[in-house]
This record gives structure tokens, sequence and C-alpha cells, in this order.
């Protein structure tokens, strides 16, 4: 795959059933943060909100990955967790067995409050 310029020329260029799990996947993401702008980042679709981090996510050629990057949500979320884990903060799932979209909406919320948190402690300010 050539290094994609947007996430709708990185899910263009993948197979029908990555690219309808990481559409289904992108959308369950965008409800949850809805502030969040999305843009390549190590040539994968990523979302940030504030300038900074909060989910990417991949296709693969045997599954897809949601890349949270986050002790928080292992720690939040670790049991519902457990059936994704590939270690590293990395989750894996097939086009056939998608993580969940209201444990993709725990997981995004539960890097929003991190973020927020982060932020408080540093003293930055929402418009930053």
């Amino acid at each position: 795959m050539a290094t994609p310029t947007s996430v709708e020329d990185y899910l263009a260029a993948l197979p029908e059933a990555p690219r309808a799990a990481l559409e289904k996947l992108r959308k369950t993401i965008r409800a949850a943060a809805p502030e969040a702008t999305e843009t390549i980042s190590y040539q994968m679709p990523t979302f940030k909100q504030h300038g900074r981090f909060l989910v990417s996510y991949a296709a693969f050629n045997a599954h897809c990955s949601l890349f949270p990057a986050s002790k928080a949500v292992l720690e939040a979320h670790g049991e519902a967790l457990k059936p994704y884990f590939s270690g590293k903060g990395t989750l894996r799932f097939t086009t056939d067995r998608p993580i969940p979209a209201a444990l993709v909406r725990k997981i995004v919320k539960t890097r929003i409050e991190e973020d927020a948190a982060d932020r408080r402690r540093r003293g930055i300010g929402e418009a930053e």
C-alpha cells in the first residue's frame, strides 16, 4: 500500500471486508469523540483531540488493530479487552469478530478522560 495522505485514501486502498470493519470502527470512534480530528499518523488513521493522540487503527493481513496506547484503558477495561489484547496496548480483531461498539465507545471515553486529566495536571487549557 502506498503511503496514504488521508483517511479516505487509506480506507479506499483496503479490500472490502477490512474496509467495512474499519469504516464501522471509525464511525463508532467519531460518535464517541465528536470533537476529535482525523489524520494519518505512522501511516495509520488516527484520531486526535486538542492536537494530542486519542486512538488509531489499522488493517493487516490477517487482522485489524485498535491502538488506544494507554495503561488507563487496560486498567479500566482489562477483562473486557482480554479477547482482543495482543500485548503492548494493541487490540486485535478480525473482520468477522470485531470489537463491540459499546466497548469501543468505553475505550474512547476513557482516553478522553485520561487526556483531560493529564491536561489539567499540566495546566493546559481546552483551547490549546
